[in-house]
């Protein structure tokens, strides 16, 4: 008899992209013995990353392009992969889970990565599904991992069918409505207005993203909406859905009703009103849940310390005497998915070390506010932090702490904003839009903490045809992060391309930069040229 521990059962449920990379992070332990891992998700299709599913829907990316993992990789190594299959349940009691094949799996640690679903407002005319116990109980299986039936001429977008039915518009060049104003919805507008289609956006507040923009940064960002041929309709609360009977039997979308008397006619509505996490599976199985499923720093399940869960679905609260005694928990998942990656890469590093009889102590990577960054042709938007504070909030000459100070630039007649909140001269919160040197540097400066420049001024020449002489040497500093969703510096790029690669696809597949929201693209290209004349200039 083999005197060797038995190995450590890991279920993973989710395969999207942060269950993907954690299974990746598991492998080697996979084909050393230590891990005996099933992956199990509810689509058929190979991983990919939905930030940038949009792009797919304007055909300027392909499935193959925004593929993130290929589960043969995952079987060769010896992990049991599941795809189109959902787990409708979870039996604490003899830790296994229940495939909706009627098959049950043992574990001795499950990981729930299943992420997000799209959020569905409370419109008439679209039934809105509820995730609580009570409707949970009533639905049964049926709800887990299950997405609403929409009406004909309505969807979300969230995944590689979604992408084919707004291609379809696009392709069509039909009136195409985003509901809602924050990133993905806008990043959505501006490439269907690019692509042809004739695109309105609506939304209830007065200026677009209002989670990340102050007013005067939105209502640029808003002109520039107009200018790149989307309509708005600000200040204009959605009500009702509108049908029409094209065959006298089949409904299908024709407007939106808002509150203030618009009635917008189009052939496909969008609805982008953010996610919530996909937490009936938790909720049924006892766990306790918020804004998604409960877990402590070290992304263990307050209920069930056998379960962890990472990504959208995870709502990261300490564990303390108070937060127990709590109705509601503060915070809510990040629902970006760089923090999403860190936290895999974590637990993947932590069920290594456990089955390898190792104890590791440091808690998941605390995250800092995420940057911002609206992609699109001719519009160029990033922020961080809370930037709705008022330009005039400046100190008094007797106060004993250190206090926030607040500095402003606009120019709307050519769609540039700028707006800086630091405290101790340090980056605490920026707006800047129209301004993407600008914007990248003040980003490198947020991410390393740095010191803003005595004269802030000196900042908005780096748009300049000199900017050049003012620009920080940080900028191209080895230890400089260029990929925040993936944690890539300058040095890694700078190897990366001295063994080869030559565009931003090969980078992507060597260092995995510009895989995750594809902010840094623009920046990854600038560096490969960067270093690739450096190598053609370097004596042989």
């Amino acid at each position: 008899m083999s005197d060797r521990a038995p190995r450590l059962r890991v279920v993973i449920v989710g395969f999207g992209p942060v269950g993907a990379r954690l299974c990746e992070e598991l492998l080697p332990a996979v084909r050393s013995g230590l891990i005996e891992l099933t992956v199990v998700g509810a689509e058929e299709d190979a991983p990919y990353n939905r930030v940038l599913v949009a792009e797919m829907a304007v055909e300027r990316a392909d499935a193959a392009s925004i593929t993130l993992h290929d589960p043969q990789a995952s079987v060769d190594a010896g992990v049991r992969v599941q795809l189109g299959t959902r787990v409708i349940g979870i039996d604490r009691v003899s830790r296994a889970v229940e495939l909706s094949t009627g098959e049950s799996v043992p574990f001795d640690r499950l990981v729930l990565a299943t992420g997000a679903r799209a959020n569905v407002p409370t419109l008439a005319g679209i039934d809105r599904p509820a995730f609580d116990l009570s409707a949970l109980s009533r639905s049964g299986s049926d709800a887990i991992a299950a997405d609403p039936v929409l009406p004909a001429g309505v969807t979300v977008l969230r995944d590689l069918a979604d992408a084919e039915r707004v291609r379809a518009a696009v392709g069509e060049r039909s009136r195409i409505i985003v509901l809602g104003a924050g990133v993905l919805g806008l990043e959505l507008a501006l490439l269907a207005a690019g692509a042809g289609a004739e695109v309105s956006v609506v939304h209830h507040g007065p200026t677009p993203m209002p989670r990340s923009l102050d007013r005067g940064s939105g209502i640029v960002l808003a002109r520039a909406l107009r200018a790149g041929g989307v309509t708005v309709y600000a200040h204009s609360r959605a009500e009702a859905v509108a049908f029409r009977a094209d065959d006298g039997r089949t409904r299908t979308f024709d407007a939106l009703v808002t509150a203030d008397g618009n009635y917008v006619r189009g052939d496909l509505l969008v609805l982008s009103c953010g996610v919530g996490a996909r937490a009936e599976l938790a909720t049924l199985a006892g766990l306790r849940t918020a804004a998604g499923i409960v877990v402590d720093a070290q992304l263990r399940s307050w209920t069930d310390e056998h379960i962890f869960a990472i990504g959208d679905c995870a709502h990261i609260v300490e564990r303390t005497a108070e937060a127990e005694s709590m109705s509601r928990l503060p915070g809510a998942p990040s629902g970006l998915i760089g923090p999403g990656w860190r936290q895999a890469e974590w637990l993947g590093r932590e069920l290594t070390a456990e089955a390898s009889g190792i104890t590791l102590s440091a808690a998941a990577p605390t995250e800092r506010d995420p940057v911002v960054m609206l992609k699109a042709d001719e519009i160029d938007v990033t922020a961080v932090g809370d930037v709705d504070v008022d330009v005039w909030d400046s100190p008094l000459p007797d106060e004993p702490t250190p206090h926030r100070h607040v500095a402003e630039w606009a120019d709307p007649q050519h769609g540039r904003y700028l707006k800086l909140v630091t405290r101790d001269g340090i980056l605490e919160a920026f707006a800047c839009v129209g301004m993407p040197r600008t914007g990248a540097e003040l980003t490198l400066l947020y991410d390393r903490r740095g010191e803003l420049p005595a004269d802030r001024s000196l900042l908005l020449r780096l748009e300049g045809a000199d900017d050049g002489a003012i620009a920080s040497a940080d900028a191209f500093a080895p230890t400089a992060t260029v990929c925040w969703c993936n944690g890539v510096t300058v040095q890694r790029i700078e190897d990366s391309v001295a063994a080869g690669s030559g565009t931003v696809a090969c980078l992507g597949q060597d260092t995995r930069a510009g895989t995750g929201c594809g902010g840094c693209k623009p920046r990854l290209a600038e560096l490969i040229d960067r270093f690739a004349s450096a190598g053609e200039a370097a004596p042989a």
